[in-house]
């Protein structure tokens, strides 16, 4: 048996909303949850998240005009989730999901700190899954949302790719990303047992440890996978099936922003990691920045180097070289000289699903076109969530509806390509 627990938070009994119906789905069989990610609004503290969901989230609803429970993806920093584990806290919360037809099935647990209003840049990868800091702390969101899933629905909770690569250094570094993320897998495993059925989903995302799809399957399904297989028996005194079970349960969450700038088909990805048997425990439905480099398109990139979150940028020149800069200042000041005029930028900077054009720039929503909208219909994944955390730090140009009207036109976008994609078949 695998029961022993590598962090301190206690939480107990699961509460039933009665949402056993008609909640966020897109179809039932197979059942896809629909939500946005909570990230967008700015708040490190508990008080501050809920307050965004009073004020932003139930207006999103409402525009959005969804006629039964609706989904939400919670993002909670560490001092957060610390704050929302207090008993008080949690009933208090059980009870305004009740109270509004609202229910919870997932958690962005990527950014560990602050998210707004400061420098995040690479930090936002700290701490990493060498660590027991992470560890714990997706931990401690597993059980909270142990605590908040309805009967019957499963969750899963997104995180960081390992690490940022430049930090790995040794094949050390990845073996102790392996066992912390099994001796997590192992909370994930006992959590199962009791019925709450929670994917932790590895988000590939370009210059981190995993940056693309195929990284993803070669470290879940490789010799780490049987590394990690071997930690689990040899310290928890598991058998070969429950530990290859524990490990299964870790998965990828398919940031379609990120596959973009990688020069990776969405669809293809999905594929590719079905066909490897791995678990895709939630897909983030977004758009980067891409662009054919002329002087006027650049002039207007320029408008999005900010100095909140990191803007990898990938440049695919005309003999086919893709040239990797790490921050969008690099990229305008470095590659127009190294690509030339006409190369092919993909842009780590996330725009709203509906956005088509601007000054040259342009969005990789074209990539989620009527093939991969049919693969996420034919049940690729059960949790789908809108992800445009940045907002409020996009070009004033671009910030013209408020953002609640900014996500119920996105809503808006996917449920009309998901329709369409019936429609065609």
């Amino acid at each position: 048996m695998i029961e022993r627990a590598g962090s301190n938070a206690r939480l107990t009994a699961r509460t039933d909303y009665g949402l056993l119906a008609a909640k966020m789905k897109l179809r039932n069989d197979p059942p896809v949850h629909l939500t946005y990610c909570l990230n967008v609004h700015p708040g490190e503290r508990w008080t501050e998240n809920l307050a965004a969901i009073r004020e932003k989230a139930l207006k999103v609803r409402d525009l959005v005009g969804w006629p039964g429970p609706f989904g939400l993806g919670l993002r909670l920093s560490r001092l957060a989730a610390e704050e929302l584990s207090k008993e008080a806290n949690l009933k208090e919360f059980q009870i305004f999901l009740r109270q509004n037809d609202l229910y919870v099935f997932t958690v962005n647990g990527f950014p560990y700190g602050p998210f707004h209003d400061t420098a995040v840049k690479q930090d936002v990868y700290a701490p990493d899954w060498r660590t027991q800091e992470r560890r714990d702390y997706t931990i401690l969101l597993a059980k909270i949302l142990s605590r908040l899933l309805p009967e019957g629905v499963p969750g899963s909770i997104s995180t960081v790719p390992g690490s940022y690569k430049a930090w790995i250094k040794s094949q050390e570094d990845v073996r102790q990303m392996a066992t912390i993320l099994a001796d997590a897998a192992v909370v994930l495993h006992n959590l199962a047992r009791e019925g709450h059925s929670i994917t932790l989903a590895l988000e590939p995302e370009p210059d981190c440890f995993i940056e693309n799809t195929q990284e993803a399957v070669d470290f879940l399904t490789g010799p780490t996978r049987e590394y990690a297989i071997a930690y689990l028996q040899r310290t928890y005194n598991a058998p070969e099936r429950a530990a290859e079970e524990t490990w299964g349960l870790i998965g990828v969450c398919l940031d379609t922003a990120h596959a973009a700038v990688q020069f990776e088909e969405p669809v293809e990805s999905l594929k590719k990691l079905n066909n490897a048997g791995v678990r895709v425990g939630k897909v983030h439905l977004s758009s980067a920045l891409c662009l054919r480099a002329t002087p006027r398109a650049l002039e207007k990139l320029a408008e999005f180097a900010e100095g909140v979150y990191l803007h990898q940028v990938k440049v695919r020149g005309a003999d086919g070289r893709t040239l990797s800069y790490e921050d969008l200042p690099q990229a305008l000041r470095d590659a127009p000289a190294a690509a030339g005029e006409g190369a092919e930028w993909r842009v780590h900077f996330h725009v709203p699903l509906f956005f088509d054009e601007y000054e040259g720039l342009r969005s990789t929503s074209s990539l989620l076109g009527r093939e991969f909208f049919q693969a996420l219909r034919g049940g690729a994944t059960e949790h789908l969530e809108i992800e445009t955390y940045t907002f409020g730090v996009l070009p004033e140009a671009l910030r013209r509806l408020d953002v609640t009207e900014s996500i119920a036109r996105e809503y808006q976008w996917v449920l009309g390509n998901w329709s369409a994609a019936q429609e065609r078949r």
